[in-house]
């Protein structure tokens, strides 16, 4: 395989080509877990991913509980199916917990503190209430407890790693926290080890092809622990040596037949982008900046063709129309058909009508 037949594969393994799903609750559970800090963004990660993608059906499950948002690995916020919450918890706590503590250090917030916040959050919330955000600092704040530069932040990640709070359904378009006990009503119960090579067999039939690097950064586990999942399912997948680097899948296929639309647009934040370590198969170095201007952390919505990430675009929501700028890089080449195509399937998931497709030159140095 060369880096275009990775991305191909990453697109098929990831059903964002070929194969798709009918249920935004079948798409959590393919991809494992699936990268959620900026919600309206993740929506579209789960609708690029399905049949007859609509806003509406994902947000229904995610009120039904059928998918749930919370704060998991590498500390940060994913969907992910309500069985899998506890045990995925149980393998990301012991990593981020520490790191948190160093924290409540640095602003001088000792167990007390702590334990008041979480006796706080469980009376406010037990019996299936809901707070917003800006509640949740207020009761602490209420109750005497500083919540700025970043303080808030830190507890309510606290509450989320050891597992009393989730993200519940938006409330008057702002999103809640509950108790996880009271939302989640199965929790699957495996050991460190199964949870491990669940996980490693969720990410590599997922995300594959893939390195155990990249699953060891996707996961937040040490590479000696994604080691040994890896080697506890490697029998059920198949690797290849390309250029020095193993790569694994369940099943690696060089003959894929790529079939038109073969444009997409993805969403910021993508498991496309942002479940491996190493991105260069898919994302030319002279390009990697210009998904994170300024390297602040925040991922541009990207497009993808031929396997590759061939530019970025924009939605700009105008008088209940939609008009769409799409910045691509310079190399590559994209028909007007397939703007067109990408832009009605985004169009029909927002559920607004396409005014206008842009395509605007790349003026930034590469």
């Amino acid at each position: 395989m060369v880096n275009n037949d990775i991305g191909y594969q990453r697109l098929f393994n990831q059903r964002i080509e070929g194969r798709k799903f009918e249920r935004p609750e079948d798409v959590v559970r393919w991809m494992g877990a699936i990268q959620a800090q900026s919600y309206n963004q993740s929506l579209w990660a789960i609708g690029i991913r399905m049949n007859s993608p609509n806003v509406s059906v994902i947000e229904n499950a995610i009120a039904n509980g059928k998918i749930v948002r919370v704060s998991l690995i590498r500390g940060t916020i994913h969907f992910v199916p309500p069985e899998d919450a506890r045990w995925m918890l149980n393998l990301s706590a012991p990593r981020i917990l520490p790191k948190v503590q160093r924290e409540f250090e640095k602003y001088e917030i000792d167990q007390i503190i702590v334990d008041r916040c979480m006796e706080l959050f469980s009376n406010a919330l037990k019996g299936g209430n809901r707070l917003t955000r800006l509640e949740m600092m207020k009761l602490l704040e209420d109750a005497g407890i500083n919540t700025k530069n970043q303080r808030g932040y830190h507890i309510l990640l606290y509450a989320s790693q050891i597992g009393l709070i989730c993200f519940g359904p938006k409330q008057d378009k702002e999103q809640t926290f509950v108790l996880l006990d009271e939302w989640i009503s199965h929790s699957d119960v495996l050991t460190r080890e199964e949870s491990i090579a669940k996980l490693a067999m969720k990410y590599f039939i997922s995300h594959g092809p893939a390195t155990i690097h990249d699953f060891a950064w996707w996961s937040g586990l040490t590479v000696k622990d994604a080691k040994m999942g890896l080697g506890a399912i490697n029998s059920m997948l198949s690797s290849e040596n390309i250029m020095g680097k193993e790569y694994w899948a369940e099943r690696l296929n060089n003959h894929i037949a790529y079939n038109s639309p073969n444009s997409y647009l993805l969403p910021g934040y993508d498991e496309f982008i942002l479940g491996y370590k190493d991105r260069s198969d898919v994302l030319a170095d002279e390009h990697a900046s210009k998904i994170v201007p300024g390297n602040n952390g925040v991922f541009q919505p990207t497009i993808v063709i031929n396997g590759q990430i061939a530019g970025t675009w924009k939605p700009i929501t105008n008088k209940g129309t939609i008009d769409l700028t799409y910045i691509p890089f310079s190399q590559y080449g994209v028909s007007e058909k397939s703007i067109i195509e990408s832009a009605n399937w985004y169009s029909k998931f927002i559920g607004l009508p396409l005014s206008s497709t842009t395509i605007q030159e790349d003026h930034e140095p590469t």
